[in-house]
């Protein structure tokens, strides 16, 4: 059975602290500290965010299981649950090793137990320990997966060592495309689903960031022999966040490829009329969780492949 590239079922959580970290702020360019807000404000708009854009997604009839951020440990990026967990159609999860010591607080096992209720959980691949060695791979932030083909995406960053790369290729069987990626402050790129999407039948991604051009072609071979064609964005557009998108399908079938308002309104005509050739888009504004967070509307979906149990 062929593996899907998108699904019907996002896990969210929605955040009892969010706001700025100063941890993940060292290597993400994408952060803006404002202190014109107060920590309480902060977090209500971007409850408020959150879930209107929950809201879109369920009237689109995408499944969305939302769970509570706790209020203790204090998890100020707990909105971003893509980073520590992935779920696979074999039923395996894997769980990741993160940067910052405040984001490993994330990692939620209660929530394993719970989508256990309704979904086949087999296996359960540990990464985590590698944070002793100060070594890190930071889920489908790290990772762009392209399922049905079996190859994944990955520029290297303090986020992202190679050694994990190859150790998750290995134990997935995915085939790993790996590059250098770097903005134009002269700073790696600090996740690979910033500067690149894959849908079903494309890739949006920032090839400009990509310096190396054997990398770059090597980049630009694995997507087109794999039967998508590349929709193009340049830099200024990937600092919009007009790489940090997800396609994603509701339950009759229908996709969208989601993405945030400062990302639509980044695009030009010709690239949305290129992407409507494909899917429908579905936008949210999120300002408030991209200016303090650094990410947008794809690492706040944690995609659930997992198998179904019968009958619940």
């Amino acid at each position: 059975m062929s593996l899907q590239q998108i699904t019907d079922t996002i896990l969210m959580v929605r955040p009892a602290a969010f706001g700025y970290n100063e941890e993940t702020a060292v290597n993400n360019a994408f952060q803006t500290k404002d202190d014109s807000l107060s920590a309480n404000d902060i977090q209500q708009k971007a409850l408020e965010e959150f879930d209107a854009f929950v809201a879109k997604l369920q009237a689109a009839g995408v499944e969305v299981i939302v769970v509570e951020d706790l209020p203790e440990p204090h998890t100020p990026d707990a909105i971003f649950p893509n980073n520590w967990v992935t779920f696979h159609e074999s039923g395996r999860v894997v769980t990741y090793p993160m940067f910052s010591a405040i984001r490993r607080k994330e990692r939620r096992m209660d929530i394993l137990e719970q989508l256990e209720e309704h979904f086949e959980i087999n296996d359960h691949f540990h990464l985590e320990n590698r944070e002793a060695d100060e070594i890190y791979l930071e889920g489908t932030g790290s990772l762009i997966l392209d399922r049905p083909n079996e190859i994944m995406y990955a520029c290297l960053s303090p986020r992202t060592h190679r050694k994990l790369v190859e150790e998750f290729a290995r134990k997935l069987a995915y085939e790993p495309i790996i590059f250098t990626a770097i903005d134009d402050e002269g700073q790696e790129i600090y996740h690979t689903n910033v500067m690149m999407a894959l849908g079903e039948d494309f890739a949006i991604i920032c090839l400009d960031v990509i310096e190396d051009i054997i990398e770059r072609q090597d980049v630009i071979e694995a997507i087109e022999n794999s039967g998508k064609e590349i929709i193009e964005i340049s830099m200024d557009q990937m600092l919009d966040f007009a790489g940090n998108m997800l396609q994603v399908k509701s339950k009759d079938g229908k996709s969208y490829l989601v993405m945030s308002e400062t990302a639509y309104e980044s695009l030009y005509e010709d690239q949305l009329e290129k992407i409507e050739e494909y899917t429908e888009i579905l936008y949210s504004s999120i300002p408030t969780i991209e200016t303090f967070g650094g990410g947008s509307v794809r690492c706040m979906m944690a995609e659930v492949f997992l198998p179904r149990k019968k009958g619940v």
